[in-house]
């Protein structure tokens, strides 16, 4: 267990560019995704207490949610393995099978029991009674929401503040499920700011970050000061979650040349453009930022598949 929940490796790079010289902007790189292969980035931290809350109440494995090419199964199915849990994936798609796609096939080869649904039955994953259903046919499994948006997720992810031992001003961060950027917030101290770039179109971030902190029983006052320290990004989806264009694929490919990082088209990519271009509009001169690196680069092998060539 000690060798999953390291974190050594999850490095400070910084990056020397033109651009952060003219506008005065120390930027840094929090490599969470060299953190592990498949448990990378906020994955890791979102599993971490989850796979101790099935020590602590014997549970046998976690039970989770996610499509036909999520990270997060992957995740889970890599963490329980190396935990020695078993773990059940629940998947959007009743056509789907364990070699549908790459990742489906990573997590049938850690060990994952993939249970494939409907469309239509996937729309019940976040309900209580659904999880009795499912934990009638999956007893003694620790249920884990989509994307590991719960309080242990959370709190797992403010540790990583802890982990930047040197003075910054903002944090960047791609925002799926806001579980990251409400873990990060608890972390940060008064004078520090966060930016979070959705991945996906019209998604109401401060209406989910607000429900996030309220489900974890913080106090609405607190809620109010945490969401002051908050900047949203939300016009850098690229047409929505997945979607990508020539415009993001070129500006990933020439950060990869220019400072040896690979980035994601879902979250990374777009989070990572959007900080360069208020950057160049001089929105954040004489800021030191960290960037945080989530991971999620298992998916680059189906982006290539759809692309049909290499990304990197």
């Amino acid at each position: 267990m000690t060798d999953l929940f390291d974190t050594s490796l999850s490095s400070l790079s910084r990056i020397a560019d033109p651009v952060l010289e003219m506008h005065n902007v120390n930027l840094v790189i929090k490599r969470d995704d060299l953190i592990d292969p498949d448990v990378s980035g906020n994955k890791w931290r979102k599993l971490k207490y989850n796979v101790l809350q099935c020590e602590q109440y014997k549970n046998e494995g976690i039970l989770t949610f996610g499509g036909a090419y999520s990270n997060h199964l992957v995740a889970t199915a890599a963490a329980c393995y190396k935990a020695g849990l078993k773990s059940v994936g629940v998947v959007r798609g009743e056509e789907l099978t364990p070699e549908s796609n790459d990742t489906l096939r990573r997590c049938k080869d850690l060990g994952m029991h993939l249970h494939f649904v409907s469309r239509e039955e996937y729309h019940l994953r976040d309900e209580r009674y659904y999880h009795e259903e499912l934990l009638a046919g999956f007893p003694n499994l620790h249920v884990v929401p989509e994307g590991g948006a719960n309080y242990w997720g959370m709190i797992g992810c403010q540790e990583l503040i802890g982990e930047i031992q040197q003075p910054f001003d903002r944090i960047v961060v791609a925002q799926g499920t806001t579980t990251t950027s409400c873990g990060i917030l608890l972390g940060l101290s008064e004078h520090q700011k966060l930016t979070a770039v959705p991945a996906l179109k019209g998604f109401d971030s401060f209406t989910e970050m607000h429900s996030r902190f309220g489900k974890s029983g913080i106090d609405t006052e607190t809620i109010e000061q945490l969401l002051e320290k908050t900047e949203i990004l939300d016009a850098f989806h690229f047409g929505g979650y997945a979607k990508y264009d020539e415009v993001l694929i070129d500006f990933m490919r020439m950060f990869h040349k220019s400072h040896g990082v690979q980035l994601d088209h879902v979250y990374t990519g777009k989070a990572m453009f959007a900080l360069w271009e208020q950057i160049k509009l001089g929105r954040y001169d004489g800021e030191s930022i960290v960037f945080l690196h989530t991971g999620g680069l298992q998916g680059i092998a189906g982006l290539e598949e759809r692309m049909g060539e290499k990304l990197y």
